[in-house]
């Protein structure tokens, strides 16, 4: 188990079917101990039902739109643990209206600001204030998604927001660096979480990607929670500020050459 003794806080698990509680599930194959932050009283049940599963007993109230909110729940983690390896980054939201029709036509000025902010800027926040409790050889991580660097129908102001958290993920790499601390992103394929239902005809998505991906199909949570665990793991040492791409070769693929397509 290459996670044995490890501590590391996971941001951003909604429920069951969340890429998080693949990656949370992953890392506990491997050994490690976990803590998980959730958004509110109303989210709370489902975090708490999927953290007993796992058999993790710390779950701590965070809104990432507050810096305040950021820092009260370190000092409640440090409670527990005077030290994590890490923070794993599962959080992006835009305004609904923002995730349908024309993106000129839909994007206003605070719902661009509220993406990024709530998607992108929210890592550079976990990482400031808990820097002070990383190990030397952590690992940061988040989740972008392919819209970043090509455009999508209804994704809109999200393809910018993930766009600026790869973006930032490179010049948090490049700022930890010199403390041996890594921070790296996946690139996960389309998969039916909370998230992606927001995305107006996201079904369509999914049938337009399994004819393209090379494998033919899109990937599971289970699939970006082992790379995940890899990602955070001293198996990894040497990978910092890098977009990994578990989306079954759909990146690689401009158009389908499979013989049923």
């Amino acid at each position: 188990m290459f996670l044995e003794g490890k501590k590391f806080l996971i941001c951003g698990l909604a429920n069951k079917r969340s890429i998080a509680a693949g990656i949370a599930k992953s890392m506990t194959e491997q050994g490690a101990q976990l803590a998980f932050s959730y958004q509110s009283e109303r989210l709370k049940r489902n975090v708490e039902s999927i953290a007993n599963e796992l058999g993790h007993g710390i779950l701590i109230e965070c809104d990432v739109a507050s810096d305040s909110s950021i820092k009260d729940m370190f000092k409640i983690l440090e409670k527990d643990w005077n030290k994590i390896d890490g923070i794993i980054h599962s959080i992006g939201f835009a305004p609904a209206n923002e995730l349908e029709g024309d993106y000129l036509e839909s994007a206003t000025r605070e719902g661009f600001k509220i993406a990024h902010d709530i998607s992108s800027y929210s890592f550079t926040a976990l990482a400031k204030e808990g820097a002070h409790m990383l190990n030397e050889n952590s690992a940061l991580l988040t989740l972008t998604y392919h819209g970043s660097t090509q455009s999508l129908p209804n994704y809109n102001v999200m393809g910018l927001a993930k766009a600026s958290l790869e973006a930032n993920t490179r010049f948090l790499a490049a700022s930890l660096g010199k403390q041996t601390i890594r921070v790296n992103a996946i690139s996960a394929g389309p998969i039916k979480t909370l998230a992606a239902a927001g995305v107006k005809n996201f079904r369509k998505m999914l049938s337009s990607y399994n004819e393209r991906a090379p494998l033919g199909r899109t990937v599971t949570i289970e699939e970006v929670g082992n790379v995940a665990a890899f990602l955070c793991s001293d198996l990894a040492s040497g990978i910092t500020g890098e977009i990994t791409y578990v989306d079954a070769g759909f990146s690689t693929s401009a158009l389908s050459v499979r013989e049923d397509s």
